[in-house]
């Protein structure tokens, strides 16, 4: 699919099949999040897999977003690693970890996966149920998976303000 076409029509999935993510499908899409351009590529995105039952179970205690994927990828950074902007300090690890994010989502879609961006939950509560999560700053929980049977985007999906609300030619 070319990229205008697959930004079109990749959806936040809510419900996903139970089928299992192929291995070398998540390598790819792990990748895909491993390539992502960084500031001064610093690289502080940090991805964590969660994939075992137990795992998920601890994930889902740690989150309002109910969807029951058989992945989830938290996606965040190292501040000790990410660049900061001279002039103000401004840290752009979170945009580098939702750089990274986007480029999973993008590559998820392209494979016929699945996903949807969460930010809706407890960072402290992942970091205590995960001490591999520690000195991470979390940015998003990214479901992953197989849409189920029926799934559909949201009717709002293809709702988008016009063009110039966003753009102004200057």
């Amino acid at each position: 699919m070319d990229f205008q076409n697959l930004s079109a029509a990749r959806y936040s999935l809510r419900k996903f099949s139970s089928q299992p993510v192929e291995p070398e499908k998540l390598a790819q899409i792990l990748e895909a999040g491993r390539n992502a351009p960084t500031a001064h590529n610093n690289q502080p995105q940090r991805i964590f897999v969660l994939q075992s039952p137990e795992a998920l179970e601890k994930a889902d205690a740690c989150t309002a977003a109910h969807f029951h994927p058989p992945v989830i990828l938290v996606v965040g950074y190292d501040a000790a690693v990410s660049w900061k902007r001279e002039s103000d300090g401004k840290d752009h690890g979170e945009i580098d970890a939702s750089i990274s994010t986007t480029q999973m989502m993008l590559q998820a879609a392209d494979l016929g996966l699945g996903t949807t961006y969460v930010g809706m939950f407890e960072p402290e509560k992942l970091q205590a149920a995960f001490p591999e999560m520690a000195g991470v700053e979390l940015v998003a929980m990214l479901p992953l998976g197989y849409p189920a049977e029926g799934a559909h985007p949201s009717r709002l999906h293809t709702s988008r303000e016009p063009l110039e609300t966003f753009v102004k030619y200057l």
